[in-house]
């Protein structure tokens, strides 16, 4: 890519999106354009027609998606699988139509089987069931892949797929009903913090109600009180995370340093896994990562773990070989991260 070139990051907003641009920014891309869910649905296909065919962009991040935690995935299965899909069918297919000279789509590790090997390598893609509570999404970000995968093999273009595993950043998250794990333990955890420490005009502005009645009302049912912290499932799995904006990083990297060509070692006339995951390649337990999060907000209650709540997948962590030969490796370790992001979150 050129400094100049045209450069349309879809979901810039998000989690993962804002990173891209901003590091895009830092490295002096100047030509970047981006719209809000406001000024352009791309769940509509004649919107985005007519987005692509005046933009004319050269390369395209699609980074933008339906997303959420085990309680989001499992509650609106539909709204994941349609949306997803229909942005992803709307950009990519636009993509083509528009000889864009690079697609970056970004997924996720939930594509992976419930019980896939550990770590686990891209080559285990559809080779078993997918995790329930989030087949709908899993199934949406599958089909984006190979969709990707297709259109260069019969047409020729550049579509690259990239697979992060759980990320925490910046501009995460933090609704309780909606958010990932992290994000999640980090709010519940300092809220708790709050009203154990009978601060509740911060309580007040947190939640953004009139009372602490009305305050604690609104949190029993995610298990925040004064004296303890509920968390779904039994602590054990094993999750990844990484930092999201060394996701950023290593996306902008293989935007600047990788072709599909480079994804693939073809075998028996076919190609298959294409796609890349991003990761640190080392996971720790949900229990462990609670408690690293009570340390570091420094509240001294209970965390009580409801054994009658789902566990999730029991374990996904990634194999980063594939992206650790093309030249990334990750830097911030979770502690580190943690820390970080919990004074973002008492900043914003």
């Amino acid at each position: 890519m050129e400094k100049n070139s045209k450069i349309y990051v879809a979901g810039h907003k998000g989690l993962v999106g804002s990173t891209i641009l901003k590091n895009l920014k830092s490295k002096g891309y100047t030509n970047l354009i981006t719209r809000t869910h406001k000024e352009l649905d791309l769940l509509i296909q004649e919107d985005v027609i007519k987005f692509f065919e005046k933009e004319k962009p050269e390369y395209v991040v699609l980074a933008a998606a339906k997303v959420g935690g085990i309680l989001a995935n499992n509650k609106y299965r539909a709204d994941f699988i349609y949306e997803n899909l229909m942005v992803q069918n709307n950009v990519i297919h636009q993509c083509y139509l528009n000889n864009v000279k690079k697609l970056l789509f970004l997924g996720s590790t939930c594509i992976y089987p419930k019980n896939a090997s550990q770590p686990m390598k891209e080559n285990s893609l559809l080779t078993g069931p997918l995790e329930y509570t989030n087949e709908p999404y899993a199934i949406a970000k599958i089909a984006g892949i190979k969709m990707c995968e297709s259109y260069n093999l019969q047409y020729g273009t550049n579509f690259i797929s990239v697979m992060p595993t759980n990320l925490y950043g910046p501009n995460d998250n933090f609704d309780l009903e909606t958010s990932h794990v992290l994000p999640a333990l980090i709010r519940k955890i300092h809220l708790a913090k709050l009203l154990s420490e009978s601060k509740y005009d911060e309580v007040l502005k947190d939640l953004n109600v009139d009372s602490i009645k009305e305050a604690k009302t609104y949190l029993l049912p995610f298990g925040v009180t004064e004296t303890s912290v509920e968390i779904w499932g039994t602590g054990k799995p094993k999750r990844e995370f990484l930092w999201s904006e060394e996701m950023g990083e290593a996306c902008v990297f293989l935007m600047e340093n990788c072709d599909f060509k480079d994804t693939y070692s073809e075998k028996n006339g076919e190609i298959l896994n294409t796609h890349i995951n991003i990761g640190t390649g080392k996971d720790i337990s949900i229990k462990r990562l609670a408690e690293i999060i009570k340390d570091t907000v420094g509240y001294k209650g209970e965390l009580v773990f409801n054994h009658d709540k789902p566990d999730g997948t029991p374990r996904k962590l990634t194999d980063v070989s594939k992206i650790n030969n093309m030249g990334w490796q990750y830097k911030i370790e979770i502690e580190e991260g943690v820390e970080k992001l919990y004074q973002w979150y008492l900043n914003k």
